[in-house]
């Protein structure tokens, strides 16, 4: 399944793993949940309890990929990279 299908789910979570300076200078992504990457350790036991799929994703791409390894190392199964929120969006807009 494709990025795409995956957010047409009614169950996915979407992970902002930016800063929220990022979040307020640059923009969100409708209803997805903002845990800073440095934050997402001591926050593990809140993020199981997320709707799976989830799908992490960042300004690029680069720290939500760090994440989901992170957390596929801790145990979570389905657990995707997103990318950018630029590219988010657009999928979204497209659903």
């Amino acid at each position: 399944m494709d990025l795409k299908e995956f957010l047409k789910k009614s169950t996915v979570t979407l992970l902002d793993v930016r800063e929220k300076y990022e979040l307020i200078n640059e923009g969100h992504v409708e209803g997805a949940v903002l845990i800073p990457m440095n934050e997402v350790p001591s926050k593990i036991e809140d993020i199981r309890k997320f709707s799976t799929p989830i799908i992490v994703f960042c300004r690029s791409g680069i720290r939500s990929e760090k994440i989901v390894n992170y957390l596929k190392n801790k145990g979570f199964k389905e657990i995707y990279n997103g990318g950018g929120f630029k590219e988010i969006n657009k999928l979204l807009n497209l659903s």
